[in-house]
């Protein structure tokens, strides 16, 4: 009996220390094998990243064309994939962009404030030596004879000031000297004869003198022949200036007429370079600056002159001006016809408001640049730019002082806005690639043209489904100011063109893709409740 209460109260005992134990394990977070399964879960479940899911794929153009699968535009360049969590990109209000702070480090998206600088340009331009106009010199007789011996008779050799060229025989000539020898000698032979006959003589030698001199006889010569009274059957022609013989004409033996150019001298220790200004930086090169000139066959030569004359006549065919600079030519190294490049300074207007050149968005018809408001958030704005040095282009409106552009990856940004028909004052036609409130992607919408799109009716003519065109006899577009006519237009895809008909009346919507390429992104029957049926990727 004693020995079975015994047990009884032992068995108590140990029922009360397994209950301790556990609580006080449970204390110490000991886990059970549930928790334990749990635990090992845990951590497996949270090192799976999230892939994310991929809405559709837009076109890499900007065009209204997008597709559920990966597809290729006709240029073969790949559709780009539109993730889950990119209307990031919406914009914000008005013509604002939003973009992610993840997309603007992957775009590479840089800034730069709006600085006040001196805009110092270079005018730079192609040229070419000349001789100077000035220093050019021609032999010409004024009196008909012969050439009786040539001492310069090498195109290209160098004279000096009084070197003997050629020696000529006149009739003429010789009957010259020989009036004014008789008429010297009568003039001492009269010396004490009267007034009347002493005055005769001196008029008749006063007028043989003075048609020597008409015919470039020198004074030594005429000095000679006044002190010797003898006639010389030749004459010799010096140069009249120290120079290169550029042109000659002259061979011995051969006859000349008055005025017939035998040689040509030109002086080339000073010459000309002409250069071909563009016609919009004219404005900026000034008569008096120094210009820098840098000759091919010299690299390591720079030459500065003075440019004297801009010229007032423009070369209609190469819409440049030309532009004279002066050049000392020490020993004769700048040659004529050589090729030259010139630097010509451009004097500034002090400082104004200026931006990078990288920052500008130049659609051809206005200039844009993107403003950055905040983090991921841009504002396009319309600029008008002044005048531009290599690097920086000042705004004349637009943009004020310290307001920071985006200077890269700004083209990036705005193939975004496209994409998202986030701004319309970028002159671009519809890009509507946004999801709709049901959540099906937009590639599941008809395209339809953006503010931006041209808006017409008319009746088709020809339908071309398996080339994806039709040709509408249209009326008069006002946004384009076009008369009403017949012409081809491209559907944005052929499931537009289902259930159409030559003949039928439309109503229709177009952009311009490419330079003269129109193409249809909505269309439906005049009357009708909706558009023609369309499925942005029947056929892909």
């Amino acid at each position: 009996m004693k020995q079975g209460a015994g047990l009884t109260i032992g068995i108590v005992i140990g029922a009360l220390l397994a209950g301790t134990v556990g609580y006080w394990l449970g204390g110490r977070g000991v886990a059970t094998p549930h928790s334990e399964q749990a635990a090992s879960a845990a951590p497996t479940s949270a090192g799976v990243k999230k892939e994310r899911k991929i809405l559709y794929y837009r076109n890499p153009m900007g065009l209204p064309d997008t597709s559920p699968t990966p597809k290729k535009d006709p240029m073969g360049m790949d559709y780009v994939p539109v993730f889950e969590g990119d209307e990031s990109s919406e914009p914000t209000s008005g013509n604002q962009i939003k973009i992610s702070t993840e997309k603007v480090q992957k775009l590479g998206v840089r800034t730069e404030a709006a600085q006040l600088r001196a805009l110092d340009k270079v005018v730079r331009a192609s040229g070419r030596v000349e001789p100077d106009e000035r220093r050019i010199y021609a032999i010409s007789p004024k009196f008909e004879g012969y050439v009786e011996r040539l001492h310069v008779n090498v195109t290209g050799q160098p004279v000096g000031k009084g070197q003997p060229l050629f020696e000529v025989y006149s009739p003429e000539l010789v009957s010259a000297q020989r009036e004014y020898a008789i008429a010297a000698q009568g003039v001492d032979a009269l010396k004490e004869a009267g007034s009347a006959a002493q005055s005769g003589m001196k008029q008749l030698a006063e007028s043989s003198l003075l048609r020597l001199k008409n015919w470039d006889i020198s004074e030594a010569q005429i000095k000679q022949l006044a002190q010797s009274g003898e006639t010389k059957r030749t004459l010799t022609f010096r140069s009249p200036v120290g120079g290169i013989i550029t042109e000659k004409k002259a061979v011995q033996g051969m006859r000349f007429m008055p005025g017939e150019e035998l040689y040509k001298v030109a002086d080339l220790s000073s010459v000309w370079v002409v250069a071909d200004v563009f016609e919009q930086d004219i404005g900026l090169v000034k008569s008096g600056a120094t210009a820098k000139v840098r000759i091919n066959a010299y690299p390591d030569k720079v030459f500065e002159g003075k440019v004297s004359y801009v010229y007032p006549t423009l070369n209609e065919m190469t819409r440049t001006i030309p532009v004279r600079v002066e050049l000392a030519n020490p020993g004769q190294l700048l040659k004529p016809a050589m090729y030259a490049q010139l630097e010509l300074p451009a004097g500034g207007r002090g400082t104004v408001v200026t931006v990078p050149v990288s920052a500008v968005i130049d659609s051809g018809t206005r200039q844009i640049v993107l403003v950055q408001l905040g983090e991921g958030r841009f504002e396009p704005r319309e600029v008008k730019l002044g005048a531009r040095s290599d690097n920086y282009t000042e705004v004349v409106e637009g943009v004020k002082e310290g307001e920071h552009v985006v200077i890269a990856a700004n083209f990036l940004i705005d193939a975004e806005s496209n994409l998202k028909g986030a701004i319309g004052g970028f002159g671009h036609s519809a890009h509507g690639a946004s999801k709709p409130a049901g959540g099906e992607p937009a590639a599941q919408q008809t395209p339809a043209a953006a503010s931006g799109g041209h808006r017409a009716e008319g009746t088709i003519e020809e339908l071309d489904t398996k080339a994806g065109t039709m040709s509408i006899a249209h009326g008069p577009i006002d946004t384009l100011k076009w008369p009403a006519m017949t012409m081809e237009f491209k559907a944005a895809n052929t499931a537009l063109l289902a259930n159409l008909k030559p003949g039928a009346r439309v109503a229709f919507e177009f952009v311009e893709r490419g330079q003269g390429e129109w193409v249809i992104t909505s269309v439906k029957p005049v009357g009708a409740v909706s558009p023609a049926p369309a499925n942005a990727h029947s056929g892909h």
